[in-house]
């Protein structure tokens, strides 16, 4: 009695696991799905050139919901005022005609990869210049259909977009680019584009950059109006910060440094002709050199960038120092003359002398008239010499002390290289803290965003 029960335990238990079997063997799946594909798609079933419904099948718009996740940012171009950026797009939208069945949940989605089976937004980037899909090794691209009729349409693409750019505090500036999307044919009434709920723009965390810095980001609506009707609009602000750190040390600094090396010329003695005229020379054709490196790198612009300030008074000093040595080297030939002039009149003066007391030696008979010992009050000459008295009585005026300074150089040429040596760099450390602070609080006061 115990075997029997036992065998028809096992006959039962093995005639379950059959029929489960049998039931799993029946249903492929893939081949639901392909068939589910079929009836939902099949012809004279549905129509992809007809939009869907509005909103719980009203006639109202198609509402499209947008988010985007940037995977890089590879170039930021000042000269083409444009940048390159790869990202992942994504489109959602309800189409009742797609609903399907999902057999109890075991269909989550469905899979396409052919864009033009269903229906899709006739969305495009308005300021785009130049992009392209990615093929390697399929095409990177999907739309999902959900058994309530959603349908998730996603593709990696890139784009070469135009991006403004103002640039008068260039290289202490801040640019904004954005990425516009817009409806190209169907309008307001219907068709609306919305940014997803939630998080609509997503960066990659580790994302770098050359030259800038990517501070925030904002999402906003752009709609415009035509003559032909109210067309949807989505856009995203992208704010960058340039990277001032490269420009220091690739500009700022040799520039210091260039106008540094024109001051030695101040220190050079006055008949090193050679050797000041090549130095002041090599020094201007290096700025000139490296200013016009600078704006190579630039677009030409109507206004005058921070730069431009920077490098035209830098190039000033360094030809200020030519223009100081030519001043120089006409003081001192100047002061040659004078001194030639002076050593010829005390020549003259020694000669006359000379004469006159060759001539008193000759003449030893000739009289002298003898001036009165003792002068009367009314006397011009007495009130003469009292004059004199009063003058030398007074107390001597104290000099300056920058005349005393000054005099311990007797040449005017001398004086010229040690002023130079104090003006110059007082100048440039005056022009410096007023550039830094002009620009820097700009900078601040200019923010936008």
């Amino acid at each position: 009695m115990g075997t029997g029960h036992y065998f028809w335990a096992i006959f039962y238990f093995t005639s379950l696991c059959s029929a489960s079997l049998a039931n799993n063997a029946k249903i492929n799946f893939r081949e639901k799905e392909k068939k589910v594909l079929d009836q939902i798609l099949g012809a004279g079933k549905y129509d992809a050139r007809i939009r869907p419904s509005g909103i719980n099948g009203t006639d109202g718009p198609a509402i499209v919901r947008i988010n985007l996740f940037v995977r890089s940012i590879m170039t930021i171009s000042d000269i083409k005022m444009e940048y390159s950026v790869q990202l992942t797009f994504r489109e959602q939208w309800t189409d009742e005609r797609l609903k399907f069945d999902d057999i109890q949940g075991r269909l989550k989605y469905l899979t396409l990869t052919e864009a033009n089976r269903v229906w899709m937004p006739d969305l495009f980037f308005s300021n785009e210049k130049e992009g392209h899909f990615h093929n390697i090794i399929m095409p990177n691209v999907y739309i999902r259909i959900f058994p309530n009729g959603s349908v998730l349409y996603s593709i990696r693409i890139s784009l070469t977009l135009a991006c403004p750019m103002n640039l008068k505090l260039y290289p202490l500036d801040r640019q904004i680019c954005s990425l516009r999307m817009a409806s190209y044919g169907w309008t307001t009434n219907d068709l609306v584009f919305l940014w997803k709920e939630g998080d609509p723009v997503q960066v990659v965390k580790n994302l770098h950059l050359p030259r800038f810095t990517l501070e925030k980001f904002l999402t906003d609506y752009c709609n415009s109006k035509t003559n032909t009707g109210e067309y949807s609009c989505l856009k995203v602000d992208l704010l960058f910060k340039r990277e001032f750190s490269y420009y220091l040390i690739q500009i700022y600094i040799p520039c210091c440094m260039l106008v540094i090396v024109s001051w030695v010329s101040f220190w050079l003695d006055q008949g090193a002709v050679p050797a000041r005229v090549s130095l002041g020379v090599t020094t201007l054709l290096t700025m000139a050199t490296q200013t016009s490196g600078i704006n190579a790198s630039l677009p030409p612009v109507s206004y005058t960038k921070a730069i431009d300030v920077w490098t035209g008074v830098c190039l000033t000093f360094v030809f200020g120092a030519l223009l100081e040595f030519a001043l120089v080297n006409y003081a001192s030939r100047s002061d040659m003359h004078k001194e030639n002039m002076k050593k010829k009149r005390r020549d003259l003066e020694q000669a006359s002398l000379d004469a006159a007391s060759d001539l008193l030696d000759t003449d030893s008979n000739a009289t002298f008239a003898m001036k009165p010992l003792v002068r009367h009050p009314g006397d011009p000459l007495a009130l003469e010499k009292l004059r004199q008295c009063e003058v030398h009585m007074q107390p001597p005026k104290r000099p300056s002390c920058c005349k005393t300074w000054l005099s311990k150089f007797p040449t005017r040429s001398k004086r010229i290289d040690v002023i130079s040596r104090i003006t110059f760099p007082l100048v440039f450390a005056l022009f410096n803290l007023v550039y830094w602070s002009t620009y820097l609080f700009r900078e601040e006061d200019d923010e936008t965003f």
